[in-house]
């Protein structure tokens, strides 16, 4: 299924699935009385009874309404715990490169840039701000403070059950689904705060910050979420084209990670971290007033939102 949530004319906010075509939706909340039909994570929370259920509304396509009436939310509009982290290498080492654009001296090819041993050893991670979630189609507005502003392509698993300790051959079954993020980001911030050793913080803490969609995909229709095309394109230009199969650690290895001695719960997120090329830092551009950002991950949909700098 393609979960969405969205919003109608009236303002009430319910859920659905994209009906094939993807241009018109079964509306779950108008279909059904049951509380676990009103918002995302409440359908997650069901289990599989209550996924089954819910595809046998899709099928069924009780009240559909078109794409076109409707106003997209982001499909989990608060996760319960929201968790970013740097999976790809090509990513770390071309964004070090760079740091020459912020004034700050150091190597700039790519292929020479050290990585701290422990990225090697370990997925780490810092915790995102989960109030800061929009959807596709919502204005990116730009923080007063930021003069290099950063759009960052990634993907993320959505967990449907929680647990502690999980072991890595059991760890996939605990994806309920997956999503395009795109982790917008302060770069001239972050590289200042980010010098005190720790963060990042306001780099990443904004409104309009975290942008999850265009829908949850759930895990069965992407058997492989391993070799996946991730594109970004700017005002329509193609700026990065990556793979998610150069993920060095993997979503299985971030859930045994993130739960040692830590219980998960269902309905959290984990980012996979930008894709090797996939943000203007790596490529010496940031993003303007007016433009409209489009990421693309095979199977997932595209993700499309203006960027809006503040007077």
């Amino acid at each position: 299924m393609k979960l969405i949530t969205f919003d109608l004319p009236n303002g009430q906010r319910h859920i659905g699935a994209m009906l094939p075509g993807e241009q018109q939706l079964a509306d779950f909340t108008a279909a059904s009385s049951a509380p676990i039909f009103r918002d995302m994570l409440a359908l997650i929370d069901g289990g599989p009874s209550v996924w089954d259920e819910a595809r046998a509304m899709l099928n069924q396509a009780a009240v559909t309404r078109q794409l076109s009436d409707v106003k997209l939310a982001a499909p989990l509009p608060e996760p319960r715990q929201m968790r970013d982290f740097l999976c790809f290498e090509k990513h770390f080492r071309q964004a070090r490169a760079n740091s020459h654009l912020f004034g700050i001296p150091g190597e700039r090819d790519p292929a020479k840039v050290d990585i701290p041993q422990v990225w090697y050893e370990e997925p780490i991670y810092y915790k995102c701000n989960r109030f800061s979630v929009v959807g596709t189609g919502a204005d990116v507005v730009n923080p007063r403070y930021c003069q290099m502003l950063d759009y960052e392509l990634e993907f993320a698993a959505i967990t449907g059950r929680g647990g502690k300790n999980i072991r890595r051959e059991d760890a996939r079954e605990h994806i309920f689904g997956y999503l395009i993020f795109n982790d917008v980001s302060a770069r001239d911030q972050q590289r200042r705060e980010m010098a005190g050793t720790l963060g990042p913080t306001k780099g990443k803490d904004f409104d309009t910050g975290n942008v999850l969609g265009p829908w949850l995909v759930t895990a069965d229709e992407i058997p492989d979420p391993y070799n996946l095309t991730m594109v970004a394109r700017v005002n329509g230009e193609e700026w990065s084209r990556g793979n998610s199969g150069e993920m060095r650690h993997r979503f299985e290895d971030i859930l045994v990670h993130a739960s040692k001695d830590e219980t998960l719960h269902a309905g959290e997120f984990f980012g996979s971290g930008t894709v090797g090329g996939g943000c203007g830092l790596e490529l010496g551009k940031f993003l303007q007033h007016g433009d409209t950002v489009e990421l693309e991950v095979t199977g997932l949909g595209i993700l499309k939102n203006r960027i809006v700098f503040q007077q």
